[in-house]
């Protein structure tokens, strides 16, 4: 499933992203997931959840530690990357999707609170 993830997660992470670094964020994210896992319930079970979910993991990760330069020239070619909100923004996107992918396989993490006010 590994190299799957990585696929998916060099995908994700858009153009220029960092093989070598994403590499062991593919392999800490799918291990994060299936700790997370319910009783009972396999990485099969998951199907393609857990490949996504996984990708999207490594991904916020790479995004969320993404330092250096927000934009640069060189000649006539000028790229901008965005903003360190901006990449916080994408990365919490991601983060959230991955959730959103994993909420039935796995055991919820966190406060939850059904029906306070205030």
């Amino acid at each position: 499933m590994g190299e799957r993830i990585l696929k998916l997660a060099l995908a994700a992470a858009g153009e220029g992203a960092d093989r070598t670094l994403l590499e062991p964020l593919c392999a800490a994210a799918e291990r994060a997931w299936l700790a997370r896992l319910r009783e009972g319930v396999t990485a099969e079970d998951c199907g393609e959840a857990l490949p996504c979910a996984a990708a999207f993991t490594a991904a916020a990760d790479l995004a969320a530690g993404e330092g250096g330069a927000a934009s640069f020239s060189a000649g006539e070619l000028s790229v901008n990357l965005g903003s360190g909100a901006d990449r916080a923004r994408r990365a919490e996107r991601l983060r959230q999707a991955a959730e959103r992918l994993m909420e039935p396989f796995v055991r919820a993490e966190g406060l939850w609170a059904r029906g306070v006010e205030g």
